[in-house]
């Protein structure tokens, strides 16, 4: 029986104009997302990590429609087995279809304003959509406060008398306030201390158990991505250059860059001694990328074919699709040592 899919992504752009002089006349384009493709299915989390700058966020921007793709398709799979192209869609039909896609953020210290309520922030989406009005509004933030472990009698207390953490699980009942099938986790606990994040991080797995929740979960930390994420993304420079299942790719990566980025997370054993590969130069510009292979000026196995080729996102191994031209020969250095 194949899996049924919350979220199939194709060829999604997303381009941003440089502009110069008084006229502001476009010289240029940031290819801030640059032909990415992925799926999600129901119940299943993908992580989607890479450097800062990668494109990340802009991609879950782009899946929720905050941001308009500049090309690609996003089919979105909702209400039983109703589906529909978000990046064609504008106005009522896709203010009608936000209620199913919502989005976690960052920040829980700046995303919740502050001269709101708890009742206020969370009741929100449901007035928006419609759902919920007067008492059956108040009830339904009641229990989702309770869902999300705090108190309801602090419905009415503002966001400064709440912790970090506490705050993030405003957000998250916020989120699924109105019952969504889909769920673009940016980063929602990078900005708290380990312990916090660990609760966050559970509350989101018994969550998605409670109702089926699907993730886009949006990360740098791959110790935070190998935790919570069923298959994983790997951006660089608006492009994917691995997805695969967790323990594939975090085992036997077949990316140079993956390879890298799995060097760089912490081992928590004192005695196994990990050699840290440093990439040489910068994240190449996307406004400019290189010819070829993006990853090529930083790829210690570069050849010449990488700098003239635009490497295919392929399949090598079953589930495992790369970006690289020599993904076959390669013997990379996974991360055995993760707990």
């Amino acid at each position: 029986m194949t899996e049924q899919m919350v979220l199939q992504v194709e060829g999604l752009k997303k381009f941003f104009p440089v502009e110069r002089g008084f006229l502001r006349r476009v010289v240029g384009h940031v290819r801030a997302v640059d032909d990415v493709s992925l799926a999600i299915a129901a119940g299943e989390t993908l992580g989607l990590v890479g450097e800062s700058g990668s494109g990340k966020t802009t991609v879950g921007r782009c899946i929720l429609r905050a941001l308009k793709p500049t090309e690609g398709s996003i089919r979105f799979t909702y209400d039983g087995d109703q589906t529909v192209d978000m990046a064609q869609i504008d106005g009522r039909e896709l203010r009608d279809l936000r209620r199913y896609a919502n989005m976690i953020f960052q920040d829980p210290f700046h995303s919740l304003d502050p001269r709101w309520t708890v009742l206020d922030i969370v009741g929100e989406p449901l007035k928006l959509t419609n759902m919920a009005s007067g008492k059956a509004l108040e009830d339904r933030v009641a229990h989702l406060m309770d869902v999300v472990g705090l108190e309801v009698k602090h419905l009415r207390r503002y966001p400064h008398a709440f912790s970090g953490g506490q705050r993030q699980r405003i957000g998250v009942a916020r989120a699924l306030a109105t019952n969504p099938r889909l769920i673009v986790a940016d980063e929602p606990v990078s900005a708290l201390d380990v312990s916090t994040q660990a609760q966050i991080l559970n509350l989101l797995q018994d969550l998605q158990s409670e109702f089926g929740l699907s993730y886009l979960f949006i990360a740098h930390d791959l110790s935070v991505v190998e935790h919570i994420s069923d298959r994983v993304a790997v951006m660089y420079v608006g492009k994917l250059v691995e997805v695969a299942k967790r323990d594939q790719l975090f085992f036997f990566p077949k990316h140079p860059y993956t390879e890298a980025l799995l060097s760089a997370v912490p081992t928590p054993d004192p005695d196994v001694s990990k050699s840290r590969i440093i990439l040489p130069g910068e994240i190449a510009n996307p406004a400019d990328p290189p010819s070829g292979c993006y990853f090529h000026p930083r790829c210690k196995y570069a050849q010449d074919i990488c700098r003239e080729e635009t490497p295919l996102l392929r399949e090598v191994e079953p589930g495992q699709w790369v970006s690289c031209h020599f993904a076959d020969e390669l013997d990379l250095v996974g991360a055995p040592t993760l707990a």
